[in-house]
């Protein structure tokens, strides 16, 4: 079976085309391209090559189509494509080849590239989780005083009214807002160390150059690269499982209060079933348990990818590569099914 997330018809309930587009291949290879682009001005307002040659330059590469076909070759030669862009950058740059990635490494390409994507996922994030949240603050102020009874340990314990369980599907969703405007400063950034990581190619301009590149993406500036340092990766995953471990929580809580004989909740639209016509499967809901799941399995192999070797890795690197875009979509279609699933319900628990 292929990724679920792009399949033929699993993409029916799994896909979500706004985060598929920002980690595609498309917008990666448009933000490894800008990383060029921001590198060859810098170089030449630093001095390092003629401001005229670097202006020149910097225009022909953007304007350029890379060649995906010597791409994918590179990258099976290379371990990863940017050898082979760079030598379609420095043939079209021709006798100013000087003034293409000279001082710049694979490595600076690539997680800036992501830490471009990264920025534009988290305004996706936040636009979502804010409409998320107003969605279920609209239902407690629909239905918060309703009763339901309380259950602990999946048993009936006490009264409660709806609003204390609403509450606890709301409240960390508030919190992850707070925890995305945290982590921001921590993942959007440039990445800039050159062949070890220390930026000595770059001389005595290796600062000025990496402040005007971020200043020219609008990413962060680290006074270091964090090549071999990914602990910012890794709390980013977390937070990406934390998001949907709560939506997870909240489909958990919906599909038990719809099951027939509880009847605590009621909804427009659900699944249909092939043997009995009659039931109303509550798929939404079900979605968001399985895509928590998923994102709390993927944690670990993010947490096995910040094991880098000295100053890089290409196994850590390549493993973070093919788990993080799939927690982020993962992410994402939670978001999208939990206010599609808020949009749905027309009754929660019975009026005192």
């Amino acid at each position: 079976m292929t990724d679920v997330f792009n399949h033929p018809w699993l993409s029916g309930l799994l896909s979500d085309a706004e985060a598929s587009a920002i980690f595609g291949p498309d917008r990666q290879l448009a933000h490894m391209m800008a990383f060029e682009v921001a590198f060859t001005r810098a170089l030449g307002r630093a001095g390092v090559v003629a401001e005229d040659v670097a202006t020149t330059v910097a225009d022909q590469l953007a304007g350029f189509t890379p060649d995906i076909a010597d791409l994918q070759v590179g990258s099976g030669r290379d371990g990863l494509p940017v050898p082979a862009l760079v030598a379609q950058l420095k043939a079209l740059a021709g006798d100013n080849a000087k003034a293409v990635h000279s001082g710049a490494t694979s490595q600076d390409v690539i997680d800036t590239a992501l830490a471009l994507s990264v920025q534009e996922f988290n305004a996706l994030l936040r636009k979502r989780l804010t409409g998320l949240v107003a969605a279920l603050r609209n239902l407690i102020a629909q239905f918060g005083e309703n009763q339901m009874m309380g259950r602990t340990r999946m048993q009936a314990a006490v009264p409660i009214t709806v609003a204390d369980r609403l509450e606890t599907w709301v409240q960390p969703l508030e919190a992850h807002q707070e925890r995305l405007a945290q982590i921001q400063p921590r993942v959007e950034c440039l990445q800039l160390g050159g062949a070890a990581g220390n930026r000595a190619a770059l001389g005595e301009n290796a600062t000025a150059i990496a402040a005007d590149m971020a200043q020219q993406l609008g990413l962060q500036n680290p006074e270091r690269a964090w090549h071999a340092m990914r602990d910012g990766i890794a709390e980013y995953a977390g937070l990406l499982s934390l998001i949907s471990g709560s939506l997870g929580k909240m489909g958990q809580d919906v599909c038990l209060m719809a099951q027939q004989g509880v009847g605590e909740i009621g909804m427009d639209g659900g699944g249909g079933s092939s043997a009995m016509p009659h039931k109303q499967n509550p798929v939404l809901a079900e979605l968001l348990v399985t895509l928590a799941r998923f994102n709390a399995t993927q944690v670990a192999g993010i947490h096995n990818a910040m094991i880098h070797e000295q100053e890089r890795s290409g196994a850590a690197w390549t493993l973070e590569w093919m788990i993080l875009p799939q927690m982020a979509l993962a992410t994402a279609r939670s978001l999208s099914a939990a206010k599609t699933l808020s949009d749905q319900i027309t009754r929660i628990g019975t009026a005192a």
